[in-house]
């Protein structure tokens, strides 16, 4: 199993990306961008900023939006209306520079069977690149624990050695910006924590990255902002936790019923409680996140706090779930509260 040091990527960055210097507005800018097939609007007038050294999130269901926002954003698409500005530049218009500045592992990516990993490195190399069998270019390979594989094709990669390589090849060209799109789909957990590993080492070492992915639990653990899409549209955009806050501010208290005849009923009256069930000897009390101080304090009044007492808070699975199911797919208006 590869253990990805963020040191190392530091190290490998220390001298900034391509370009260097930090820039004075979002690295990426999108504003009432659409895109239609036929009579079929696969998004829908987004909006979205992304801020230098972030990792942002795009969230939603597979045909929610996601994989062509980022294509856009790429310049591999080419929007019917909107506008998209990345490191100030136009991607459709200022392809040529942006390439040197972004790096895309984009969904479905492959290689030739035949290529060995050494070949792709000096197939990806662009003039603002790590030079070739430099020292970084050792260190990059070695972070992603590649070093042994060079001279092996690709078709002989496990897949998460071939994540792997898709990030190595992203990061050739030291980039301000990397999109990741469903990089851990089919992973098996340990190589899914490793690829988390290196994405945090990118964001420490500087680099924004807009991370496209259907796992929670993923956005949860990586993201400082996330976007949640459906039918094309931007629900709504903040912190992983400020969207749980919003969208699912419930709790649910766990404990066995206590002896002596308590009166667990009466839990129903207490303030932000919304349900008591019983299930066999079980207790569970379902409400908002105040309850939990009240319920606590009615069992230490009855003098008998249970052991197995647990407190179930949502995340942002339960919350993106929530809001998916409030039925009214508008934008929201984000302005200040998207941070």
């Amino acid at each position: 199993m590869c253990r990805l040091k963020r040191s190392v990527m530091v190290d490998l960055w220390r001298d900034g990306p391509a370009e260097g210097g930090r820039t004075m507005e979002p690295v990426v800018e999108v504003r009432q961008l659409c895109k239609r097939y036929g009579d079929r609007t696969v998004v829908d007038h987004v909006d979205l900023d992304v801020a230098e050294g972030e990792i942002v999130g795009l969230l939603g269901s597979n045909g929610a939006g996601k994989t062509t926002t980022v294509e856009c954003i790429s310049g591999l698409r080419r929007p019917d209306s909107g506008s998209v500005r990345v490191l100030g530049l136009d991607p459709q218009v200022d392809g040529p520079q942006l390439r040197s500045l972004v790096g895309s592992q984009l969904q479905d990516s492959a290689l030739p069977d035949r290529l060995r990993v050494g070949e792709a490195i000096e197939l990806f190399r662009g003039s603002h690149a790590l030079p070739s069998g430099s020292g970084p270019v050792d260190g990059l390979l070695h972070a992603f624990a590649l070093t042994e594989h060079r001279r092996q094709a690709f078709s002989a990669l496990s897949g998460g050695q071939r994540q792997r390589l898709f990030l190595v090849l992203a990061l050739l060209n030291r980039p301000k910006l990397v999109i990741l799109d469903e990089l851990t789909q089919g992973l098996d957990p340990a190589s899914r924590r490793d690829v988390w590993d290196a994405i945090r080492s990118l964001r420490d070492a500087g680099t924004t990255v807009l991370l496209v992915t259907h796992y929670m639990d993923e956005a949860e653990a990586l993201c400082d902002r996330v976007a949640v899409m459906d039918g094309g549209l931007v629900l709504d955009v903040g912190p992983p936790a400020r969207l749980v806050d919003r969208h699912a501010p419930w709790a649910t208290v766990r404990f066995e019923a206590p002896v002596g005849g308590a009166p667990v009923d009466s839990l129903k009256a207490v303030e932000g409680v919304g349900s008591v069930r019983r299930l066999g000897t079980q207790v569970e009390v379902h409400g908002d996140r105040r309850m939990i101080a009240h319920v606590c304090a009615s069992l230490i009044r009855w003098g008998d706090v249970p052991d197995d007492l647990t407190v179930v808070m949502p995340d942002l699975e339960e919350a993106v779930i929530a809001l998916l199911a409030q039925g009214d797919h508008r934008a929201l208006e984000l302005t200040g509260r998207s941070r």
